[in-house]
């Protein structure tokens, strides 16, 4: 017990921080999802439509890599895009047991109708810091990238 509660102590400052980090984060994503959940999808679906409209065509793992989500969800989630018609399959011709992902005319529109909503709410997010602010944090949390 006493070597928990010293070891605590003697790195306060880290677990201090991971607290305020999750806590920052865990605020961020509910203000970030709330124009996706105003727009009847999931941050997932957003996910997928938004990488295949700035992308364009990918194939799911190439997806996945983007959102960084799981393969057990991104199925479910690729099978119910496509059922509402917003996006489509299409053969590999190099490879016949993958498949191609490309977003349709309808899920153009659907995207295009949200961005604006969403990419100003990140910009109201992100208001606390100045622009110089903005770099530092870039440049501080790109450190973790290798972990």
């Amino acid at each position: 017990m006493e070597n928990i509660k010293k070891l605590i102590e003697e790195n306060k400052l880290d677990l201090s921080t991971l607290v305020v980090f999750t806590r920052a984060e865990n605020r961020i994503h509910r203000k970030e999802y709330q124009t996706i959940k105003e727009s009847g999808l999931t941050p997932a679906q957003f996910g997928v439509l938004e990488v295949l409209y700035n992308k364009g065509d990918l194939k799911i793992y190439e997806i996945m890599e983007k959102i960084l989500t799981t393969s057990g969800n991104i199925t479910v989630v690729i099978k119910n895009l496509e059922k509402d018609g917003l996006i489509k399959r299409n053969a590999d011709p190099q490879d016949k047991r993958s498949c191609i992902l490309s977003i349709t005319d309808k899920g153009k529109e659907l995207i295009e109708s949200i961005l604006p909503k969403h990419i100003d709410n990140i910009k109201n997010i992100f208001e606390v810091l100045s622009d110089e602010e903005k770099i530092v944090l870039k440049n501080i949390l790109k450190k973790f990238k290798n972990l």
